[in-house]
């Protein structure tokens, strides 16, 4: 093991002991050695931690209330209004069915006959030429002929005609008037409106009403207080020395904690065993490093096995770290299904007591 250093393994280094200068001077035969790193020392020192601040405290006070009667009013009042309506009686009403007028009668005119002469052509006078003179001695025979102014007498027509001798006239007879009757129903009594009254309505009822509102006093919550133990480094460690342990220290050794199945919290019965078992050893051996090394079977996925492992090795050095001991001392481990110690890999058929054997957890001293 790397942090085995035997006898055999000095006596092959001897010849480089002048250049080995981080290894123990003077070592014992079949004597097991770690290299420690010189602690940190601290003291215990207390404070005062603030727990809860001062802070103001209301009590509340509900509101007070009691209970009155009040009339209220639950109808108003009104009027009802009857209506008695109109009465009515016949009367005979007499009218004119048609006017009178009058109706008239035509005397046709009456004609007479007669004559009157008309002239149709004027009396009047002309020049004429007469026959040529039998002893006209000119060659024109005209020059011969002589002119009479000669009258002719008017000319006259004769027209019958008819002659007026009364003109159309009318003859006026009276038409006497008609008349009829109808029936018609006229209010003898209006209508008219009965108008009575109706009184309110009242009824009693019981309210809730506030005496005194709702109200809140202030009282004053003092600050609390707890005292803590806090490590304070008084003097810095760090110097390498060789420390001679006991050589099962430095193999892996069992932590026999039974983990619940798929869990990485610790029961009573575990931490007493770390209790019991790491807690001397660490104590005995101050300045050394320890590793929590956590292993599981090969069944189930390779990244959930490194997991779970790595989960279980945390968990004991976090209870180690409640016990006071100093995180740099140790060193947590999961290495899954990788370190399997029978031949239970995955695929092969193993017994449960096999697959047990692979579930463990170790630690071991290592070097600083």
């Amino acid at each position: 093991m790397k942090n085995v250093i035997s006898l055999s393994f000095l006596m092959i280094l001897g010849v480089f002991a002048a250049q080995a200068q981080d290894l123990p001077a003077n070592p014992e035969p079949g004597k097991c050695y770690v290299r420690c790193t010189t602690p940190d020392i601290y003291e215990n020192q207390t404070v005062q931690v603030q727990i809860t601040p001062e802070y103001k405290k209301l009590k509340t006070f509900p509101a007070t209330f009691e209970t009155r009667t009040e009339k209220v009013l639950v109808k108003e009042a009104a009027k009802k209004l009857t209506v008695i309506p109109a009465k009515y009686e016949t009367e005979t009403v007499t009218f004119v069915k048609k006017q009178k007028a009058s109706a008239l009668k035509v005397i046709p005119a009456k004609f007479g006959t007669g004559s009157e002469t008309v002239e149709t052509k004027p009396a009047y006078a002309q020049w004429e030429l007469g026959a040529p003179a039998p002893d006209c001695a000119s060659s024109n025979p005209d020059d011969c002929r002589y002119w009479c102014y000669k009258g002719y007498p008017a000319e006259f027509t004769t027209v019958s005609v008819k002659t007026l001798g009364s003109d159309a006239t009318t003859t006026s007879s009276a038409i006497a008037e008609k008349t009829s009757t109808y029936t018609k129903r006229v209010i003898s009594e209006p209508a008219r409106v009965v108008e009575a009254e109706i009184p309110a309505e009242y009824a009693t009822i019981t309210k809730t009403v506030m005496v005194k509102d709702a109200y809140s006093e202030e009282v004053v919550v003092p600050a609390t207080f707890k005292t803590v133990t806090k490590e304070v480094l008084t003097q810095k460690g760090g110097l390498t020395t060789w420390k001679e342990v006991e050589c099962s220290l430095v193999e892996y050794s069992a932590l026999p904690i039974n983990w619940n199945l798929g869990s990485a919290t610790l029961t009573t019965a575990a931490k007493n065993i770390i209790d019991t078992r790491l807690m001397p050893v660490l104590a005995s051996n101050p300045g050394t490093k320890m590793e929590i090394a956590s292993h599981t079977d090969a069944r189930g996925s390779k990244a959930n096995n490194k997991s779970l492992s790595e989960r279980r090795a945390q968990s004991v050095v976090n209870y180690l770290l409640t016990k006071g001991v100093n995180g740099s001392r140790l060193v947590a481990n999961g290495y899954g299904e990788s370190r399997l110690k029978n031949r239970c890999a995955d695929g092969v058929t193993c017994t449960e007591r096999q697959h047990a054997a692979n579930r463990r957890t170790e630690f071991r001293l290592i070097n600083n």
